[in-house]
């Protein structure tokens, strides 16, 4: 599958949406996470952000993170994940006060979050901006299964 689209996302599982990233030429996705559909790419992904939790692996874990998603058409988007009581939620409407707070484009999130990109890198040369707690930083990957593609 070639099609990154809000449509192909929908049908796809994570571990087929990571190779789908990993495959798509960067330029196509800074395209589409630059056009109207981005809500939709963004929403499909956050929505599954609890499916993949790994709730045995966060312990007494209580924080609040937001993602600040910059470049899209109407400026940036921002979700909120909150993880307590061994649960995680998230929002496009955040209201609390996050712990941490990383901002980054869509084609960095993007491959942060599919494993495609070295988020220690990415950070090292700034395209992952954070505020806040950076050690949560690091210990997000354990608390959730990123599919391998």
């Amino acid at each position: 599958m070639t099609d990154f689209s809000p449509e192909s996302l929908a049908a796809i599982g994570p571990k087929e949406f990571t190779q789908l990233v990993k495959s798509t030429p960067d330029s196509k996705i800074a395209e589409v996470m630059a056009s109207d559909t981005r809500t939709k790419i963004l929403d499909e992904v956050f929505n599954r952000m609890p499916g993949l939790f790994r709730a045995e692996r966060s312990g007494d874990t209580s924080t609040v993170i937001h993602w600040i998603i910059t470049g899209g058409p109407s400026g940036q988007d921002t979700y909120e994940t909150v993880i307590e009581d061994k649960t995680c939620t998230v929002t496009s409407e955040p209201v609390r006060k996050p712990e941490l707070a990383m901002t980054m484009d869509a084609l960095t999130f993007l491959k942060t979050i599919t494993g495609a990109g070295n988020p220690m890198m990415l950070f090292m040369t700034g395209k992952i901006k954070a505020k806040g707690n950076l050690n949560l930083a690091t210990s997000i990957p354990k608390l959730f299964d990123i599919p391998k593609g």
